[in-house]
């Protein structure tokens, strides 16, 4: 393949070459760029412009929390005022202590809550108190709150597509 491949085609074999996670190599762009046949630098323009298009949400290190030592881990469900999610939902996820954090659709009568932030740590008490710190953040715009633990671990992969 060569640099004046078309966008789409190479769009297309950087996701499947990528899919699987970035080369582990000091270099990973350089690594793709020849396993493509193009320079590091169009790896970084394609990759870059499919993220400004939301063709991909993002790139970054997915880590295994419980091999670092982060064995409770809970996912803080709240009910919060529609008006203010967004603003709060970006103070809750600018936490150190928060990974994700993201609104989602309530499924009235059953479960109020619109907004979710997982938290980490090496104790469940740890776990609860960082809750604890968040609903301080929110306020009297959380009506309600609760906050599932993690069970098992699974194993977390994007969409996968077929290479040619």
């Amino acid at each position: 393949m060569n640099e004046s491949a078309a966008p789409d085609d190479l769009d297309r074999r950087l996701v499947i070459a990528t899919q699987a996670g970035l080369p582990l190599v000091p270099r990973p762009y350089d690594a793709l760029a020849a396993q493509l046949g193009v320079s590091a630098e169009l790896v970084k323009q394609r990759l870059g412009a499919m993220l400004d298009s939301g063709r991909i949400r993002r790139i970054g290190a997915v880590p295994n929390h419980y091999a670092i030592g982060y064995t409770a881990n809970g996912m803080s469900v709240w009910d919060v005022d529609d008006t203010r999610i967004a603003e709060l939902g970006e103070a809750v996820g600018q936490l150190d202590f928060v990974t994700h954090c993201y609104e989602r659709p309530r499924a009235l009568p059953d479960w109020p809550y619109n907004l979710f932030a997982m938290v980490h740590a090496g104790d469940r008490a740890t776990v609860l108190a960082r809750i604890d710190e968040i609903a301080t953040l929110l306020g009297p715009a959380c009506r309600a709150r609760d906050v599932l633990f993690s069970t098992a671990i699974l194993k977390k992969t994007g969409l996968r597509i077929g290479g040619d």
